[in-house]
């Protein structure tokens, strides 16, 4: 049996900035949102929470985003 001691050794965790940045690149954020002139929309932000885009519905969200190899995550 190895030495549990050497495992946890070997374990380096992610540094906060890369920790941070998983899934960066692969989901982005929908969440409604009421528009100035009293109007609903759909906005789209990166994982990181920058704003991306807008959409009308969540379904086109969503389609907007898989057409960029993006995973949607609906925020509430």
């Amino acid at each position: 049996m190895e030495n549990q001691t050497n495992k946890t050794s070997a374990f380096t965790p992610l540094a906060e900035d890369a920790f941070l940045s998983l899934g960066a690149q692969q989901i982005a954020y929908i969440k409604k949102v009421d528009l100035p002139d009293g109007a609903h929309g759909v906005a789209i932000f990166s994982a990181d929470g920058k704003p991306m885009a807008a959409a009308p519905s969540i379904e086109i969200a969503e389609a907007l985003l898989r057409q960029h190899d993006l995973e949607p995550a609906l925020v509430h």
